[in-house]
């Protein structure tokens, strides 16, 4: 797949092979933080809608994108009933949190890098869904590749759209989210969760 070999190539980092291992031993929590992070991806690109209302091309590329993270949660949702895992709240991880320090204050800088941002969280799922995918039941790994196109193209809208509305080049910033983005992935984390560090506790 062409796109997820730009992916890798925007991504610092390979997910650590010490995620992955937890990750697989802890499939019900994965699932679980897998549904909240769709939910949050659906209501992230909904109060960029509403804050941006000027931007049309914004208006456009993230209500379709809105539309298909929440299917995504309906998919999940149907996935974990089968398989009676119930949804429950999580504390949320320090991936978005720590991206987000960065992002400027003023505009249209602030905006550039939201999306910047956007890009990366959607870099780094269809990054795992790919890694996670030769050591899952064959339901779900049919599921987590099928999850790989739209999540690439949800990637590629969220730097489109940076690009498009930023006054200036955005390859300082993207290497600035990228540096930190490899430091959150590669460095120790005390909790697990689909976007996490590499967890102590498991």
């Amino acid at each position: 797949m062409k796109q997820l070999l730009e992916i890798k190539n925007f991504l610092l980092c390979d997910t650590p092979q010490e995620w992955v291992d937890v990750a697989i031993q802890n499939i019900n929590l994965l699932l679980i933080d897998h549904a909240h992070c769709e939910k949050k991806a659906a209501s992230t690109a909904m109060s960029l809608i509403y804050r941006y209302v000027d931007r049309s091309e914004l208006l456009r590329k993230l209500s379709q994108l809105a539309r298909e993270e929440l299917l995504h949660f309906e998919q999940v949702l149907d996935i974990m009933r089968d398989r009676k895992i119930e949804y429950r709240h999580l504390t949320p991880s320090r991936y978005a949190s720590g991206l987000r320090t960065l992002v400027r204050t003023h505009e249209p800088a602030r905006l550039v890098d939201i999306l910047i941002v956007g890009a990366f969280v959607e870099a780094r799922s269809c990054e795992r869904f790919d890694k996670l995918a030769p050591y899952l039941d064959e339901e779900l790994a049919k599921f987590y590749r099928s999850l790989l196109r739209s999540e690439g193209r949800h990637y590629e809208d969220y730097l489109r759209l940076a690009e498009l509305y930023s006054d200036s080049l955005i390859d300082d910033r993207i290497k600035s989210f990228a540096e930190k983005e490899r430091e959150l992935i590669l460095s120790k984390d005390g909790e697990f969760r689909f976007h996490s560090g590499i967890p102590e506790k498991f």
